[in-house]
């Protein structure tokens, strides 16, 4: 399935999948993609499929459709293309077949014994000898050694910089990989900000560096090799038919230089540069070992291959890291939007409660204002329960271990859920463990994820037949574990909705839930090295088991943990 991705703009971060054609984008609501751009036209352009692929075709809009940085009528699309209209800028993926026709069924893979399989392996390589020989060209002979060193230079290049994700720590590695391919002086990368100037980015020197001494570029070179998009090597300025007579690129005893583009997929990003002072003495011949020159031909295009290899790290870096902050405001967005929606209902509440107070403080009516200061104290549990939930879920954090007894911590638990049992007619049993040892276990942690899965349990309960929620625990003393079950009678759900409802703010219970409770509960279980298991039949119940290691000697760590003074719950 084809797809665009908005790297920038109003909807940045935003993907829109397509199959059928046409595919019409615009301002408009009726269009399959719309962009909230003020500079995008009410019905700007279409997408068609067109002999297995897409192309974009202008519809007449008022600041054109651009596709790679070129004003566009019409263009057909490839992946990693850059779709711009107003503001907007989109990132192409045909998918992975690319609108093209599936072959892959035509490839027969033939078995051992087959009588068709005539192959014979006649020598092998190990996996790593080809990577061997690349970093280290000296060990091949003959034409070979010749022909890899370049090669290796930009297979070390594409090590280099394939897992760095910081443009500021990639730029030195560059620099780097220049020096020790053509033995240059100086060197510096510098890279076009917002505005369009070049901006120095990362800069060395081969020799210690005086405390006066500074490096002088030509702008003649930098804007030539920008607006040509092309390479060059100055030797000879007043010989250089490049140049005019009275454009000066030579300086501080530069003796030669090269200066490519930093070229990305569809834009030059800035320039790398390098030059020598001395009398070439320390240029590294490429192919040509034992021999010592200027710059030539073969250095400047290596240089050009690095500049190139720069330039996709660093859109490369560039697109993670904006799809990574992407990502981070959509989760925050989706984060704000349910907890308004939580904190909404909440406040209605409060408000609703509030409202009676006053009502009946103005009656002098005692029965009213209860029942309005029952109805803002259960809201108050509520939001106080949100909050608790939103602190236990963002941070990992160490259980306080310490010697508990679980029959009190869940007895807490069912005593504290009785009222809220008894509101909804749900019967709630309470079978404690017979001689269960004291454990180890963080007793604040486990109350609040047993209260969150006996919360559940006596909402899904509520309105069936004899509703009960019934909590037990079993020592299981050959296995070393503790089980706190938490069964219900109550609506259940299919096998397969099990897994989804330790989402984070999944929640089948509508504005009287929040979507945090059995992800708070599980995490806490996970933190004491434990599970939480679920067996569920529609119509028919669920049975929640919450899994925990009976520890009895806590590590050392915890030793120091249980002798610290006591921290206040968060």
């Amino acid at each position: 399935m084809a797809s665009l991705f908005v790297i920038q703009g109003a909807d940045q971060g935003k993907r829109f999948e397509f199959q059928s054609s046409p595919v019409a984008l615009g301002r408009d609501n009726s269009n399959a993609i719309r962009l909230h751009d003020t500079e995008v036209s009410r019905r700007h352009a279409e997408i068609r499929l067109d002999e297995d692929l897409f192309r974009v075709v202008d519809l007449g809009s008022a600041n054109g459709t651009f596709v790679n940085g070129h004003l566009i009528d019409q263009a057909p699309l490839r992946t990693g293309d850059r779709l711009q209209l107003g503001q907007t800028v989109m990132l192409y993926n045909e998918g992975p077949l690319g609108g093209r026709r599936d072959l892959t069924a035509r490839v027969d893979l033939l078995s051992k014994s087959s009588p068709e399989d005539r192959s014979a392996i006649l020598r092998s390589i190990p996996s790593d000898e080809g990577s061997r020989v690349l970093q280290q060209p000296d060990g091949a002979a003959g034409w070979l050694r010749e022909r890899l060193m370049s090669l290796s230079v930009m297979y070390r290049a594409t090590q280099a910089v394939s897992h760095i994700l910081d443009v500021d720590s990639l730029l030195p590695q560059v620099l780097e990989l220049v020096f020790e391919s053509i033995g240059a002086d100086r060197g510096a990368i510098l890279l076009r900000d917002e505005a369009g100037t070049l901006t120095p980015k990362a800069v060395r020197w081969r020799m210690p560096v005086g405390a006066d001494e500074r490096m002088t570029i030509s702008s003649t070179i930098t804007d030539y090799v920008l607006e040509q998009g092309q390479g060059v090597i100055t030797t000879d300025a007043p010989g250089d038919t490049r140049f005019g007579p009275a454009e000066s690129i030579m300086d501080l005893r530069i003796r030669e230089a090269i200066c490519v583009p930093v070229q990305g997929r569809h834009t030059t990003l800035g320039v790398l540069y390098a030059d020598i002072q001395a009398d070439g003495s320390a240029l590294i011949p490429i192919g040509k070992p034992g021999r010592q020159g200027k710059f030539s031909q073969d250095h400047l295009m290596l240089m050009v291959a690095i500049g190139h290899q720069a330039g996709l790290a660093i859109e490369n870096t560039t697109f993670y890291n904006d799809k990574i902050q992407a990502e981070r405001l959509a989760a925050v967005g989706q984060t704000i939007a349910t907890l308004s929606h939580h904190i909404k209902n909440i406040l209605q509440g409060v408000r609703g409660g509030s409202y009676l107070i006053d009502l009946g403080l103005n009656e002098k009516d005692e029965s009213i204002v209860r029942r309005g200061w029952t109805i803002v104290e259960k809201n108050q549990t509520k939001i106080y329960n949100l909050v608790m939930d939103m602190l236990s879920f963002s941070k990992d954090r160490e259980p306080a271990l310490e010697p508990t007894d679980l029959n009190e911590t869940v007895g807490d638990v069912v005593e504290l859920m009785q009222s809220r049992a008894a509101e909804f007619e749900v019967g709630l049993d309470w079978a404690p463990c017979e001689g269960l040892p004291k454990i180890w276990v963080d007793p604040d942690g486990i109350h609040r994820a047993v209260l969150n899965v006996v919360t559940n349990a006596i909402d899904a309960a509520e309105g069936a037949a004899q509703a009960r929620v019934g909590v037990s625990i079993v020592h299981d003393a050959e296995a070393g574990l503790v089980r706190i079950r938490v069964e219900d009678n109550g609506r259940g759900m299919e096998e397969a909705d099990v897994p989804g409802i330790f989402q984070i703010f999944a929640s089948s219970k509508g504005s009287r839930g929040t979507g945090l409770g059995l992800p708070v509960s599980q995490k806490i279980v996970r933190e004491h090295g434990g599970t939480i298991q679920v067996a569920s039949r529609l119509g028919q119940g669920s049975t929640f088991t919450l899994e925990l290691p009976a520890l009895r000697r806590p590590e050392a760590k915890e030793d120091a943990v249980d002798e610290a003074p006591e921290s206040a719950p968060e």
